[in-house]
Protein backbone atom coordinates (compact mmCIF):
# COMPACT_ATOMS: atom_id res chain seq x y z
CA UNK A 1 0.00 0.00 0.00
CA UNK A 2 1.05 3.63 -0.81
CA UNK A 3 2.35 6.46 1.79
CA UNK A 4 -0.57 7.90 3.78
CA UNK A 5 -2.29 10.82 1.76
CA UNK A 6 -1.73 14.20 3.47
CA UNK A 7 -4.23 16.12 1.91
CA UNK A 8 -5.33 18.81 4.53
CA UNK A 9 -8.26 20.29 1.64
CA UNK A 10 -9.76 17.06 1.06
CA UNK A 11 -13.83 17.57 0.46
CA UNK A 12 -14.84 14.96 -1.21
CA UNK A 13 -14.19 10.76 -2.24
CA UNK A 14 -15.17 9.89 -5.93
CA UNK A 15 -15.36 6.38 -7.10
CA UNK A 16 -16.03 4.36 -10.11
CA UNK A 17 -18.31 1.29 -9.80
CA UNK A 18 -17.62 -2.01 -11.31
CA UNK A 19 -14.78 -3.60 -9.71
CA UNK A 20 -14.39 -0.74 -7.20
CA UNK A 21 -17.03 -0.67 -4.97
CA UNK A 22 -19.20 -4.25 -7.02
CA UNK A 23 -17.41 -7.49 -8.30
CA UNK A 24 -18.85 -8.09 -11.72
CA UNK A 25 -15.28 -9.68 -12.96
CA UNK A 26 -17.07 -12.94 -13.08
CA UNK A 27 -19.78 -11.98 -14.92
CA UNK A 28 -18.42 -10.37 -16.97
CA UNK A 29 -16.03 -13.33 -17.92
CA UNK A 30 -18.91 -15.69 -17.80
CA UNK A 31 -20.99 -13.60 -20.25
CA UNK A 32 -18.22 -12.72 -22.70
CA UNK A 33 -17.51 -16.77 -22.78
CA UNK A 34 -21.32 -17.43 -23.91
CA UNK A 35 -21.17 -14.60 -26.60
CA UNK A 36 -18.15 -16.15 -28.04
CA UNK A 37 -20.05 -19.66 -28.14
CA UNK A 38 -23.34 -18.34 -29.49
CA UNK A 39 -21.38 -16.55 -32.60
CA UNK A 40 -18.78 -18.57 -32.88
CA UNK A 41 -21.43 -21.41 -33.67
CA UNK A 42 -23.42 -18.89 -35.61
CA UNK A 43 -20.69 -18.41 -38.07
CA UNK A 44 -20.00 -22.11 -38.85
CA UNK A 45 -16.66 -21.60 -38.70
CA UNK A 46 -13.56 -24.47 -37.32
CA UNK A 47 -11.04 -23.05 -35.62
CA UNK A 48 -11.99 -21.46 -32.82
CA UNK A 49 -8.29 -20.43 -31.51
CA UNK A 50 -8.19 -18.49 -35.07
CA UNK A 51 -11.91 -17.20 -33.86
CA UNK A 52 -11.12 -16.07 -30.44
CA UNK A 53 -7.57 -14.35 -31.65
CA UNK A 54 -10.25 -12.03 -34.20
CA UNK A 55 -12.83 -11.78 -31.53
CA UNK A 56 -10.46 -10.44 -29.15
CA UNK A 57 -8.48 -8.02 -31.58
CA UNK A 58 -11.88 -6.45 -32.83
CA UNK A 59 -13.14 -6.17 -29.35
CA UNK A 60 -9.41 -4.19 -27.85
CA UNK A 61 -9.89 -2.46 -31.00
CA UNK A 62 -13.31 -0.63 -30.04
CA UNK A 63 -12.49 -0.39 -26.42
CA UNK A 64 -9.32 1.20 -27.22
CA UNK A 65 -11.47 3.70 -28.68
CA UNK A 66 -13.61 3.83 -25.75
CA UNK A 67 -16.40 2.19 -27.35
CA UNK A 68 -17.65 -0.66 -25.46
CA UNK A 69 -21.44 -1.07 -26.96
CA UNK A 70 -21.41 -5.14 -27.69
CA UNK A 71 -23.92 -4.99 -30.37
CA UNK A 72 -21.14 -2.97 -32.17
CA UNK A 73 -18.66 -5.18 -31.52
CA UNK A 74 -20.16 -8.36 -31.99
CA UNK A 75 -21.30 -6.91 -35.91
CA UNK A 76 -18.08 -6.19 -36.41
CA UNK A 77 -16.87 -10.01 -35.77
CA UNK A 78 -19.55 -10.67 -38.39
CA UNK A 79 -18.06 -8.57 -40.95
CA UNK A 80 -14.32 -9.70 -40.37
CA UNK A 81 -15.87 -12.79 -41.73
CA UNK A 82 -18.19 -11.36 -44.59
CA UNK A 83 -21.62 -12.44 -43.20
CA UNK A 84 -24.84 -10.27 -42.21
CA UNK A 85 -25.48 -10.63 -38.83
CA UNK A 86 -29.22 -11.49 -37.29
CA UNK A 87 -29.77 -8.05 -35.45
CA UNK A 88 -32.81 -9.15 -33.75
CA UNK A 89 -30.32 -12.30 -32.02
CA UNK A 90 -27.68 -9.67 -31.20
CA UNK A 91 -30.29 -7.51 -29.62
CA UNK A 92 -31.59 -10.73 -27.46
CA UNK A 93 -27.71 -11.42 -26.97
CA UNK A 94 -27.03 -8.30 -25.34
CA UNK A 95 -30.01 -8.07 -22.68
CA UNK A 96 -29.17 -11.76 -22.10
CA UNK A 97 -25.07 -10.28 -21.72
CA UNK A 98 -26.13 -8.10 -19.27
CA UNK A 99 -28.54 -10.07 -17.18
CA UNK A 100 -25.96 -12.32 -16.85
CA UNK A 101 -23.30 -9.95 -15.37
CA UNK A 102 -26.55 -8.46 -13.27
CA UNK A 103 -26.93 -11.95 -11.55
CA UNK A 104 -23.57 -12.39 -10.60
CA UNK A 105 -22.72 -9.10 -9.63
CA UNK A 106 -21.93 -8.41 -6.07
CA UNK A 107 -20.54 -5.80 -3.43
CA UNK A 108 -17.25 -5.95 -1.95
CA UNK A 109 -17.68 -7.38 1.93
CA UNK A 110 -16.40 -3.83 3.00
CA UNK A 111 -18.23 -1.16 0.45
CA UNK A 112 -21.21 -0.36 2.46
CA UNK A 113 -19.24 0.30 5.36
CA UNK A 114 -16.62 2.44 4.12
CA UNK A 115 -18.98 4.27 2.21
CA UNK A 116 -21.09 4.75 5.45
CA UNK A 117 -17.88 5.64 7.37
CA UNK A 118 -16.21 8.35 4.53
CA UNK A 119 -19.94 10.02 4.34
CA UNK A 120 -19.79 11.19 7.91
CA UNK A 121 -16.48 13.28 6.97
CA UNK A 122 -16.65 13.91 3.00
CA UNK A 123 -19.11 14.37 0.13
CA UNK A 124 -19.16 11.25 -1.96
CA UNK A 125 -20.04 10.76 -5.46
CA UNK A 126 -19.54 8.31 -8.57
CA UNK A 127 -18.25 8.63 -12.44
CA UNK A 128 -19.03 5.51 -13.99
CA UNK A 129 -18.74 4.68 -17.74
CA UNK A 130 -21.38 3.44 -19.56
CA UNK A 131 -20.28 0.47 -21.36
CA UNK A 132 -23.06 0.23 -24.23
CA UNK A 133 -25.86 -0.51 -22.57
CA UNK A 134 -29.31 -0.60 -24.05
CA UNK A 135 -30.74 1.44 -21.12
CA UNK A 136 -28.64 3.86 -18.85
CA UNK A 137 -26.35 2.13 -16.09
CA UNK A 138 -28.23 3.61 -13.77
CA UNK A 139 -30.54 0.94 -14.27
CA UNK A 140 -27.80 -1.27 -12.83
CA UNK A 141 -26.80 0.74 -10.40
CA UNK A 142 -30.33 0.57 -8.73
CA UNK A 143 -29.90 -2.95 -8.23
CA UNK A 144 -27.79 -1.67 -5.21
CA UNK A 145 -30.33 0.59 -3.14
CA UNK A 146 -28.01 0.63 -0.31
CA UNK A 147 -25.38 2.28 -2.18
CA UNK A 148 -27.10 5.03 -3.49
CA UNK A 149 -28.13 6.90 -0.39
CA UNK A 150 -24.46 7.52 -0.20
CA UNK A 151 -23.59 9.51 -3.71
CA UNK A 152 -24.58 13.16 -3.54
CA UNK A 153 -23.54 13.22 -7.12
CA UNK A 154 -23.42 10.15 -9.75
CA UNK A 155 -22.35 10.42 -13.65
CA UNK A 156 -22.56 8.17 -16.09
CA UNK A 157 -20.47 8.96 -18.35
CA UNK A 158 -20.88 8.42 -22.27
CA UNK A 159 -24.56 9.04 -21.72
CA UNK A 160 -26.42 12.04 -22.05
CA UNK A 161 -23.26 13.97 -24.28
CA UNK A 162 -20.86 13.65 -21.59
CA UNK A 163 -18.04 12.06 -22.63
CA UNK A 164 -16.81 8.54 -21.25
CA UNK A 165 -13.59 8.39 -19.03
CA UNK A 166 -10.83 8.96 -19.60
CA UNK A 167 -12.06 12.10 -20.93
CA UNK A 168 -11.57 14.86 -18.18
CA UNK A 169 -15.34 16.16 -19.11
CA UNK A 170 -16.91 13.54 -16.41
CA UNK A 171 -14.60 14.27 -13.92
CA UNK A 172 -15.07 18.28 -14.07
CA UNK A 173 -18.80 17.71 -14.16
CA UNK A 174 -18.53 16.06 -11.00
CA UNK A 175 -16.09 18.38 -9.36
CA UNK A 176 -18.95 21.48 -10.39
CA UNK A 177 -21.81 19.55 -9.63
CA UNK A 178 -20.09 19.45 -5.68
CA UNK A 179 -19.20 22.79 -5.78
CA UNK A 180 -15.04 21.83 -5.23
CA UNK A 181 -11.52 22.41 -6.76
CA UNK A 182 -9.61 19.52 -8.20
CA UNK A 183 -6.95 19.29 -5.38
CA UNK A 184 -10.45 18.93 -3.07
CA UNK A 185 -10.98 15.38 -4.37
CA UNK A 186 -9.63 12.25 -4.46
CA UNK A 187 -11.15 9.41 -7.00
CA UNK A 188 -11.15 5.74 -6.37
CA UNK A 189 -10.74 3.53 -9.62
CA UNK A 190 -9.03 0.20 -10.54
CA UNK A 191 -8.71 0.66 -14.68
CA UNK A 192 -5.70 2.34 -14.97
CA UNK A 193 -6.23 3.92 -18.54
CA UNK A 194 -9.37 5.11 -17.98
CA UNK A 195 -9.96 5.49 -14.44
CA UNK A 196 -6.54 6.78 -13.24
CA UNK A 197 -5.22 8.21 -15.96
CA UNK A 198 -8.54 9.68 -16.33
CA UNK A 199 -8.36 11.39 -13.00
CA UNK A 200 -5.00 12.59 -13.76
CA UNK A 201 -6.19 14.73 -16.74
CA UNK A 202 -8.47 16.57 -14.71
CA UNK A 203 -5.56 17.52 -11.95
CA UNK A 204 -7.65 14.90 -9.36
CA UNK A 205 -5.22 12.89 -6.93
CA UNK A 206 -6.43 9.20 -7.70
CA UNK A 207 -5.89 6.23 -5.77
CA UNK A 208 -5.95 2.82 -7.34
CA UNK A 209 -7.50 -0.16 -5.96
CA UNK A 210 -6.58 -3.49 -7.30
CA UNK A 211 -9.03 -5.65 -5.29
CA UNK A 212 -7.75 -8.91 -3.70
CA UNK A 213 -10.92 -10.77 -4.75
CA UNK A 214 -10.93 -9.63 -8.29
CA UNK A 215 -9.45 -12.36 -10.42
CA UNK A 216 -7.50 -10.00 -13.14
CA UNK A 217 -3.71 -9.57 -14.31
CA UNK A 218 -2.84 -5.88 -13.43
CA UNK A 219 -0.70 -3.44 -15.68
CA UNK A 220 2.56 -3.48 -14.87
CA UNK A 221 3.79 0.46 -14.30
CA UNK A 222 5.72 2.20 -12.16
CA UNK A 223 3.69 4.72 -10.22
CA UNK A 224 4.15 6.33 -6.68
CA UNK A 225 0.73 7.16 -6.08
CA UNK A 226 -1.41 4.80 -3.70
CA UNK A 227 -2.42 1.80 -4.14
CA UNK A 228 -4.69 -0.56 -2.21
CA UNK A 229 -6.14 -3.83 -2.69
CA UNK A 230 -9.18 -3.57 -0.37
CA UNK A 231 -11.69 -0.45 0.37
CA UNK A 232 -10.82 -0.49 4.24
CA UNK A 233 -7.27 0.67 3.52
CA UNK A 234 -8.74 3.97 2.55
CA UNK A 235 -9.47 4.86 5.90
CA UNK A 236 -5.82 4.59 6.77
CA UNK A 237 -5.03 6.78 3.85
CA UNK A 238 -6.63 9.47 4.37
Amino acid sequence: MGKRLIVPMIKALIFDFDQTLVNSADGFRVAEKEVEVKIFHSLGITSWEEFLTNYRRIRKRFHVNYNFSRKAIWQEVYLHYHQKPNLQFLEKWECDYWEKIKSEAILFPETERVLENLTSRYQVALITNTQGQKTSKKRRLSQFPELEKFFKVIIVAGESGVPAKPNPAPFLLCLDNLGIAPPEAIYVGDDWYIDINGARNASIQPIWLQHHLVRRTWPTVETSMPVITDLNQLLDLI
